[in-house]
């Protein structure tokens, strides 16, 4: 049985305008990411876009389709994501006690926090296989000249063999290998999750800026599909280090509920604007409509789904066309 984990961080720990770090890393068997993949080049090929998934990068709705149905095909597979939260502040609070700097400090969690994630995804694999079987498991990395200086790679197969020997696990890692997000489907899937954790949990959607809202309706129409909400809460496994030995795990949905209350109430707000206007300019078309209202033309597909709101068809029937075929 072969197993595979992708890694990736957000907010490097000496960044000193950052209060947190995230690490994320995601898992599943070879045969199940492979099947994903050839799922999200599919969506790829509908949408007539081969640019890489990226949640920072996503500051436009142009491509709203191919990113809604990317999560939604993801988050509807049998996958596991685990995203530990470090309080940099406890960190370097952690760092001082021992001398370390800001530089020694990454090197060192650098090491530390992976193999903490990994070994969270594989310490039960029986349920991949007969508890006998012996589970291959392949690590890719985001590329990073840092991870190579550091020699992370070998260093993360020594650890997490040591922890299998010592612990009597059926897993023995055998590679670790550096990998290009750009030719990576799971390694933007990655980035794109942790991206919307690390935006929830630091509640961007109230910043109000146009980049923002059009974060936020994405989330928020993944969300409201079929049962992606609470997959989204039980397959995302959030964790916060700050600066004692244990792990925290935290509650997902403690940062989701705000975001569902928020983004709720601004869309009735919206929605009635756009019935107002309709109602008074029947024949108004969604050009003119989308200049009284004052959206920018990178929320147009947000326009077009509130208009399909209100008009019975479903605000995302849209975006869920062609996916099932």
């Amino acid at each position: 049985m072969n197993y595979l984990i992708y890694f990736d961080e957000s907010n490097k720990i000496d960044q000193f305008n950052k209060e947190f770090s995230y690490y994320g890393a995601y898992s599943g068997t070879d045969n199940a990411l492979a099947n994903l993949v050839k799922q999200i080049r599919k969506i790829y090929k509908n949408s007539q876009s081969n640019r890489e998934l990226h949640f920072r990068e996503y500051t436009k709705d142009t491509h709203i389709k191919k990113y809604f149905q990317s999560l939604h095909t993801v988050i509807n597979e049998n996958i596991r994501i685990n995203i530990l939260i470090v309080n940099n502040e406890d960190a370097f609070s952690a760092a001082d006690k021992i001398g370390l700097s800001a530089t020694e400090l990454r090197n060192l969690f650098y090491i530390k926090i992976p193999e903490r994630l990994f070994y969270g995804l594989t310490r039960d694999l029986s349920h991949i296989g007969n508890n006998s079987d012996l589970v291959n498991v392949k690590i890719k990395i985001d590329s990073n000249d840092e991870y190579d200086k550091l020699f992370l790679n070998d260093k993360i197969i020594e650890q997490m063999n040591a922890h299998s020997a010592y612990r009597n696990k059926n897993y023995r890692v055998n590679k670790v290998i550096s990998q290009d997000s750009e030719k990576s489907i799971p390694l933007q899937i990655v980035d794109t999750f942790m991206g919307i954790v690390v935006f929830l949990l630091e509640q961007g959607f109230l910043e109000q800026s146009d980049h923002s809202i059009v974060k936020s309706d994405l989330i928020s129409r993944f969300l409201s599909v079929e049962n992606n909400i609470n997959r989204f809460q039980k397959q995302i496994r959030l964790f916060k280090w700050t600066g004692n030995e244990e792990l925290t795990q935290i509650n997902i949905a403690e940062y989701l509920s705000p975001f569902i209350v928020y983004k709720t109430n601004y869309d009735i707000n919206e929605i009635t604007k756009i019935q107002k206007l309709l109602l008074e300019y029947p024949e108004i078309s969604t050009k003119e409509l989308r200049v009284m209202l004052e959206y920018p033309n990178t929320r147009l597909r947000q326009l077009l789904g509130y208009k399909d709101q209100i008009n019975g068809i479903g605000r995302n029937t849209y975006l869920l066309e062609d996916i099932y075929k």
